[in-house]
């Protein structure tokens, strides 16, 4: 058996969101869930999963406005570095700046710490949470080693790398994260959080 995942292209930063689960068991996981959740909880109930956890790669509003609707839909924790913590309470504002509207995004509390474990289960297979901070403070990528897979959030894209001109970027950051994914194995296929897939983390990274 193995993991599957599904990317759902959502809201208006067009976002990657995913969802990821167990072949066998259907358990899932729902991976930046930016916007629209009546769109990801549908697809969750064709695909006949079971979701158990929602995980973020970093805070910023275009990758949990979701969060707190499907928290609330299925009765599960939302999971995100605490040190993104301050991104959480402010991405009512923030979004509002981005995308010159009012929108009420609520904020979302932090039910389980990714500073605090190293992996994450699905039935028998497990997704490695590797620390990758820069683009925001507590940045994460999540890395399936028995296949290959690395969701990048916005850490590592097709063509570029993530930004860090905000007041809490970091390129010294940045760089070291990425040194960190260019030790994966080059045929690691890379699922961002905007933009397409790709393979190897090594040869694209320029800093």
């Amino acid at each position: 058996m193995s993991l599957l995942y599904k990317k759902l292209v959502l809201g208006e930063m067009a976002t990657n969101s995913y969802l990821c689960w167990n072949e066998r068991t259907k358990e899932c996981l729902i991976v930046d869930p930016g916007d629209e959740g009546e769109e990801i909880s549908q697809e969750i109930e064709n695909l006949g999963l079971k979701p158990v956890m929602i995980v973020v790669t970093h805070g910023h509003f275009d990758h949990v406005m979701a969060g707190l609707d499907l928290k609330l839909i299925y009765n599960i924790p939302f999971a995100c570095s605490s040190k993104d913590g301050f991104l959480l309470k402010r991405q009512d504002k923030t979004a509002e700046f981005f995308l010159k509207r009012k929108v009420g995004v609520p904020e979302i509390k932090i039910d389980i710490s990714l500073d605090k474990i190293k992996k994450i289960k699905l039935g028998e297979e497990e997704i490695k949470i590797i620390k990758t901070p820069g683009h925001s403070p507590g940045g994460v990528c999540f890395y399936v080693a028995g296949q290959n897979l690395l969701f990048s959030g916005d850490t590592l894209f097709k063509n570029a790398i993530g930004r860090t001109d905000f007041s809490y970027g970091s390129k010294k950051e940045l760089e070291k994260s990425l040194k960190k994914l260019s030790k994966l194995p080059e045929k690691t296929k890379v699922l961002p959080g905007h933009g397409e897939e790709f393979f190897g983390c090594g040869a694209r990274i320029r800093t």
